[in-house]
């Protein structure tokens, strides 16, 4: 075995760790070397989001210390930023096989650390947790929960004071407070109990409260109130919050899915508890179809991430991908808010720079001002800060099924889109259509946006050199066509620089550096290329578009369109 890592492993079984982790890794030793040098070959990294991964025995593996070590450096960056206090930390949990644990752990090491502790009482989802620092005015906050990925996961995302993920300087910052951590014999592990105030109801009512706030129609609901609307939790936190907000919006026949409404970490009917994978929807689809439903949605174990599905132009039963709903969702917002006399010449609305371009012009049409910000709604936050005073955040979200609706929390909030989009189906019904019409009369009015995504996965010690390495190949050498259309532009946040490779002339992209390259084509598509922050994955993005005269042409020009995204995939050897 490796040095470095057999004395990381004697370190652990000489050191002051339970029995129980000291037995696991001896069992590793004996029956899984392999799987013992995975577990500490490097430290799990605390990266700018936290930390996620695997759990179990090791450095590289979600546990207590790992967990409580992390704590330790994020309670030591608090006590040095706001000397002599107070400092208070709002804590969640999602559904997660250990969260409960992970909760705990961290609210005891900040509260022996002197710090004020609001710990929720059981689950919430994350959204809640964003909503709680800025209602109770806390410097920051934890949720222990790994989103949608796998039961064997759990992680630790890191909240600052307004309610949004860690940014520059707290994040880079907050990272060097806790690699300082060399031993799980820093970590003040208990101590201050009496710093930990457990919250709850009370908390649950100013959410819902907020939520029922950014209703635009109302009046439509109480028309509508009988909308036949199908729900799945996905065994998660959504089934503490979800149906109790449809119900003060004014819904009155909403049907949860029983197989996935129980709360569990081992995900029994999903493989990936998902609402991007259509597998994760496929229960929630066959009760919709039985029941004759007028939507569908599925929220992922900690409630930022919403998928539906509608009744497509034919009446057949379609899962909606992340930037339709994002359009059907900004539209709405902005249609919505002129249409009630409540729009401001301020307004604004944020996405990403890989979400459907299509957003983009709806908001240029609209004269709304439209910013493109790094993925992770960390970035939304800090744009609203920035604006805070000038201009008037509506909503914002990405193509991964994430959306922001209102300034009332900082993070991605399914809860709130579920209302919103069950509103909004509401409002499309009352005028006599579905949502996938209302898709396409935008397709027809905006032009007809398609995209697609490819995940890449490259898991073990090696996958992370091959992904670097693939990046660097298209860093270094663009191709000068794709799928027969000459790349016009190469646009690299890493470098923060925007070429055209027909000139050389440059423009400096006025974003923070981040690992990302895409490429503008003269046909007006776009590809993406961004490694995971989170997994051993890398993602390609696809983005094409062509005029939609009318509706009877949707399918034919779909199909073009597909054919272009699978051209482009198949000539940078992807398929």
């Amino acid at each position: 075995m490796d040095a470095v890592i057999e004395a990381k492993v004697n370190t652990w079984l000489n050191g002051n760790f339970d029995t129980e982790t000291k037995a696991t890794i001896k069992k590793m030793q004996t029956e899984n070397p392999k799987e013992l040098a995975e577990s500490f070959y490097r430290n799990l990294e605390f990266g700018t989001g936290g930390l996620r991964g695997i759990m179990g025995a090791g450095t590289n593996r979600m546990n207590k210390y790992t967990v409580g070590m992390c704590t330790q450096g994020f309670a030591n960056y608090l006590n040095q930023t706001y000397p002599g206090g107070p400092v208070s930390v709002a804590i969640a949990h999602d559904c997660r096989n250990n969260s409960r644990f992970f909760a705990e752990t961290t609210a005891n090491v900040f509260a022996a650390n002197g710090i004020k502790v609001y710990l929720f009482e059981t689950l919430r989802p994350t959204p809640e947790l964003s909503f709680a620092i800025r209602h109770l005015g806390c410097q920051a906050g934890v949720v222990c929960t790994a989103s949608h990925n796998p039961k064997e996961y759990n992680g630790y995302k890191a909240y600052w004071n307004d309610g949004g993920q860690l940014i520059p300087p707290h994040d880079k910052n907050v990272i060097n407070e806790v690699e300082k951590i060399a031993s799980v014999d820093e970590v003040k592990w208990s101590g201050g109990e009496n710093n930990i105030t457990i919250i709850g109801k009370e908390m649950d009512d100013a959410y819902i409260t907020m939520v029922k706030g950014l209703s635009i129609y109302p009046e439509v609901i109480q028309k509508q109130r009988n909308l036949k609307i199908i729900y799945t939790p996905i065994h998660g936190t959504g089934i503490t919050l979800v149906p109790p907000v449809l119900k003060q919006y004014g819904f009155t026949n909403v049907h949860v899915v029983e197989e996935q409404s129980n709360i569990s970490g081992d995900f029994p009917t999903v493989v990936y508890p998902n609402p991007e994978e259509s597998e994760a929807m496929s229960i929630g689809l066959k009760k919709a179809k039985e029941l004759d439903a007028d939507i569908l949605l599925g929220t992922d174990p900690d409630s930022d991430r919403v998928g539906i599905g509608v009744k497509d132009h034919k009446g057949n039963w379609v899962l909606v991908n992340g930037n339709q709903t994002a359009v059907l969702v900004f539209n709405y917002m902005i249609e919505g808010r002129k249409a009630k006399g409540i729009s401001k010449p301020n307004d604004m609305v944020v996405k990403t720079i890989v979400t459907t371009e299509m957003i983009d012009e709806i908001a240029r049409q609209n004269n709304i001002n439209c910013y493109n910000v790094l993925t992770g709604f960390k970035w939304i936050a800090e744009l609203i800060k920035e604006k805070e005073g000038k201009e008037h955040y509506i909503v914002g979200g990405e193509e991964s099924y994430g959306l922001m609706i209102g300034d009332k929390l900082r993070d991605k909030d399914a809860v709130s889109a579920v209302a919103l989009i069950c509103e909004m189906a509401a409002y499309e019904k009352d005028k006599g259509r579905s949502l996938f019409e209302k898709l396409i009369s935008l397709y027809i009015k905006y032009g007809f946006y398609k995209e697609h995504l490819i995940s890449i996965t490259k898991k073990g010690m090696d996958g992370q050199q091959q992904i670097a390495d693939m990046m660097a190949g298209y860093r270094n050498n663009p191709p000068a066509t794709i799928a027969g259309s000459a790349v016009l532009q190469l646009l690299d946040y890493e470098l923060r620089k925007r070429k055209n490779l027909k000139t050389g002339e440059q423009w400096e992209i006025k974003l923070p550096k981040s690992n990302v390259l895409q490429f503008v084509l003269a046909d007006g598509s776009k590809i993406s290329a961004r490694p995971s922050g989170t997994e051993p994955k890398i993602k390609f993005y696809f983005s094409v578009n062509e005029q939609l005269k009318r509706a009877e042409d949707f399918d034919r020009i779909s199909n073009i369109l597909t054919k272009k995204i699978e051209t482009i995939i198949a000539d940078l050897g992807l398929k």
